[in-house]
C-alpha cells in the first residue's frame, strides 16, 4: 500500500470517526434523557448506541493504522499511546492520544460493567463526553483537510449538534432539579397524612 494511499484512508477515517463519534454522544444523551428514534423502542436505541460505539472503534484502530504504517510521517505506537512525547505534532498529536486514552477507559469499564458495578461505570463513562471536544480538536489542529469547505460544514454541523443536545441536557437536568424538592414534599405530605389518618381511633 503507498503512502498516498494510506494518507487518504487515514484522513478519511479521521472523517469517519468524527462523524461515528458525534452520533454515539447524541445517542448517549438520547439514552439519558429516556428518548428514543422514531420507529425504535429505548432499548432500540440503546442497542445502535452499542452498535455504533464498536462501529467508532474499529474505524478508530484503522485511523490509528494508517497513521503508524505510513512512512511519510514517524508516528510510533508509544506516541499513539503516551501523550506529547511524539516528535510529529506533539501538541495536536498528544490530544489525539489523550481523547484514544478516555476511550480505551470507557472501552474498559464498558466490557467490565458487571463486575465493576453501576456507578462505577457511569462515573468512567462520562469520560467519553470529555473525550469527544479533545478528539474533535486533534482532528482540528492536525487534519490536512482542516479548512476545505466540506470539512468544515462538518464540523460545524457536529458541533451544533453537540451543542443542542447537551442543551436539553441540561434543560432536563434544571427542570429535574426544580420538580425533585416538590415532589419529596408531596411525598412527605402524603405520608404524614396516611400515618395521621392511620392513627385515628
Amino acid at each position: 500500500m503507498t503512502s498516498e494511499t494510506l494518507w487518504y484512508a487515514n484522513r478519511a477515517t479521521g472523517a469517519v470517526c468524527l462523524v461515528l463519534f458525534t452520533v454515539v454522544v447524541l445517542l448517549g444523551i438520547a439514552v439519558r434523557l429516556r428518548g428514543r428514534l422514531p420507529g425504535l423502542p429505548r432499548f432500540g436505541t440503546m442497542s445502535l448506541h452499542r452498535t455504533l460505539s464498536l462501529s467508532a472503534t474499529a474505524f478508530l484502530a484503522l485511523h490509528i493504522t494508517t497513521a503508524i504504517v505510513d512512512s511519510y510521517v514517524n508516528i510510533t505506537v508509544v506516541d499513539v499511546l503516551v501523550p506529547f512525547v511524539s516528535d510529529y505534532q506533539p501538541l495536536w498529536l498528544g490530544l489525539g492520544t489523550v481523547s484514544l486514552d478516555l476511550m480505551f477507559a470507557v472501552l474498559v469499564t464498558s466490557l467490565l460493567r458487571e463486575r465493576l458495578g453501576h456507578r462505577t461505570w457511569r462515573a468512567v463513562h462520562w469520560l467519553a463526553y470529555a473525550s469527544w471536544p479533545v478528539a474533535l480538536v486533534h482532528g482540528i489542529g492536525i487534519g490536512t483537510d482542516t479548512g476545505t469547505d466540506w470539512m468544515t460544514w462538518l464540523t460545524v454541523a457536529c458541533v451544533a449538534t453537540v451543542l443542542a443536545a447537551f442543551g436539553a441536557r441540561l434543560a432536563h437536568a434544571v427542570r429535574a432539579a426544580r420538580r425533585t424538592p416538590a415532589a419529596l414534599l408531596r411525598t412527605a405530605e402524603g405520608a404524614r397524612l396516611r400515618t395521621a389518618e392511620g392513627a385515628r381511633p
